[in-house]
């Protein structure tokens, strides 16, 4: 067991894989992970299954398979990707019967194309999570503002749900309301709430890659200030967790804890550095608090493996310091709002071109299977 991944899960913090294939399931490598790298859950999207389909010969088989059923490019998506899913499911199984239902995870998302489709997204969440069939899958809801209602109705249905391209503080509130709304919901609906569970997927190191961009387009006044770079993302998801402290407390919620609800964990994504003069295990060393969760890529759990200082908390005494800084950004001429708005529709654009190159890929494979 490596050490500092150990110590990052001995403050709390939930690691988290970011990618699943085929390749990984059959050869043991994703079960290795789980004894290894202290790995408790598992986490997919288009991009990702893109590029496992894309380079994967381990599908092969069952598109042809698939090709001889006469399925088209739908059924075969779903099948594929919910099997993928589903042999995960079962790898982190142990870990989910071990905590409870809290880790042992594995997410599988609702078409991007229907990210402001309500009751499209609903209708899919339902067919994905009978069809994964395993307790432990969660179902990805993006979380626009179609998206809130949908992860409303899925919550109160019994399902678990991952909110997805949560990028800005007000939209987060709104992606916790939903949640709680759905919790009441469920309890009407006689579900057992200890049952549910969710996690928030709060994007990190795209706030800075659009901050940035902009920082560097500044020609005058405090935004040429070098030193506003680099710091937006870790701040914003600082301010998410305070926001995430103060609206799980008093009396609304403590009526649906009293009934076995559990609190919808901060998830901290897109925590690859996309820039290389950044420390590349700062969105996860820097964001280390108990009782939220790190999807890393596999370049980030190695990084943070071989060189990340886990140092305590490093959320809750930066407060006021990530309220400075984001003041300082608005001083600088940093339309936050603006932000958010840019970097969630090119969250849920970036996902459709990713499912529709799968499904191009995909597509063409089973037509050669048929030839």
């Amino acid at each position: 067991m490596n050490d500092r991944l150990k110590a990052l899960a001995d403050a709390g913090v939930s690691i988290w894989l970011d990618d699943l294939s085929r390749e990984r399931l059959e050869t043991g490598n994703l079960a290795e992970l789980v004894q290894s790298s202290n790995v408790v859950g598992v986490t997919s999207n288009p991009a990702i299954f893109q590029s496992a389909l894309a380079k994967g010969e381990r599908y092969d088989a069952q598109v042809r398979e698939l090709a001889g059923q006469g399925a088209d490019v739908d059924r075969a998506t779903l099948v594929i990707t919910t099997d993928d899913v589903r042999e995960a499911c079962k790898v982190m199984r142990p870990v989910f019967d071990a905590t409870d239902g809290v880790d042992g995870r594995v997410s599988i998302e609702v078409s991007p194309g229907l990210a402001h489709a309500t009751d499209d997204t609903v209708a899919e969440a339902a067919t994905l999570y009978k069809t994964v069939g395993e307790p432990n899958v969660m179902i990805k809801i993006p979380g626009t503002k179609e998206g809130w209602p949908a992860i409303t109705e899925t919550i109160a249905a019994g399902i678990s749900v991952n909110v997805t391209l949560i990028f800005g503080l007000e939209q987060y509130r709104n992606v916790m309301e939903a949640y709680v709304a759905g919790l009441e919901q469920a309890a009407d609906n006689g579900h057992d709430l200890a049952d549910i569970h969710s996690v928030a997927s709060f994007f990190v190191s795209r706030v800075d890659t659009e901050i940035d961009k902009r920082l560097d387009a500044t020609t005058e006044g405090p935004g040429t200030d070098g030193s506003l770079k680099g710091k937006a993302g870790v701040a914003n998801a600082r301010l998410a967790f305070k926001m995430y402290e103060e609206f799980f407390a008093g009396p609304r919620w403590e009526a649906l804890e009293a009934k076995g609800a559990r609190k919808q964990r901060p998830l901290w994504a897109s925590t690859g550095v996309k820039n290389p003069d950044y420390d590349d295990t700062m969105y996860v060393v820097d964001l280390v608090v108990e009782n939220t969760v790190n999807t890393m890529p596999e370049a980030t759990l190695d990084a943070v493996a071989d060189h990340g200082e886990v140092r305590g908390d490093r959320v809750r005494p930066f407060y006021d310091d990530a309220q400075a800084h984001m003041a300082a950004l608005a001083e600088a001429g940093i339309d936050y709002d603006d932000v958010i708005e840019v970097l969630l529709k090119e969250g849920v654009d970036k996902f459709v071109v990713a499912w529709d190159e799968l499904q191009s890929t995909l597509g063409a494979s089973l037509e050669a299977a048929r030839s």
